[in-house]
């Protein structure tokens, strides 16, 4: 897992339109980058849609907004276009970027434990290095840490 302080692994995922997108792509630009366990379910539209009613503040702070998990391209462009997410979502089916950022592991629900996503987002300067980390946050404090993070 990059910890503060150290580069950022690049990854290459196709987004929710099929085209490939690279973490660093988008040097010159702050990357918050958050991983999320699966579209479409509450706790990840609130994570999304909290992000995309703070993007235009995001926005402003030079930043560009892409969301991560396992699900199929297909499903994903599903959910932007449902909850009009204003900014990439990239699948990860394999989970191997999920694994790299340490975002992949053992959780539990209703006494089944189970390996998914771990909630989380990251905050990547310009320079591709990681300014902030925040693993296993919840989707409202993800939105709210993100922001000020950012814009203060």
């Amino acid at each position: 897992m990059p910890a503060v302080g150290e580069q950022a692994p690049d990854f290459e995922l196709k987004n929710q339109d099929g085209k490939t997108v690279r973490l660093s792509d988008y040097r010159g630009k702050k990357v918050l980058l958050f991983a999320f366990p699966k579209a479409g379910t509450s706790g990840c539209t609130t994570q999304a849609c909290g992000l995309r009613d703070q993007f235009p503040r995001i926005q402003a702070a030079n930043t560009v907004v892409l969301g991560i998990s396992p699900d199929t391209p297909e499903d994903l462009k599903k959910w932007q276009e449902d909850e009009n997410l204003p900014y990439d979502l990239l699948s990860d089916p394999d989970h191997k970027v999920l694994e790299e950022w340490g975002v992949w592991g053992e959780k539990s629900m209703y006494g089944k434990t189970y390996m998914g996503v771990i909630r989380s987002h990251w905050i990547i300067d310009e320079n591709g290095v990681v300014a902030d980390a925040q693993v296993k946050v919840s989707p409202t404090e993800s939105v709210e840490r993100a922001t000020k993070f950012l814009v203060g």
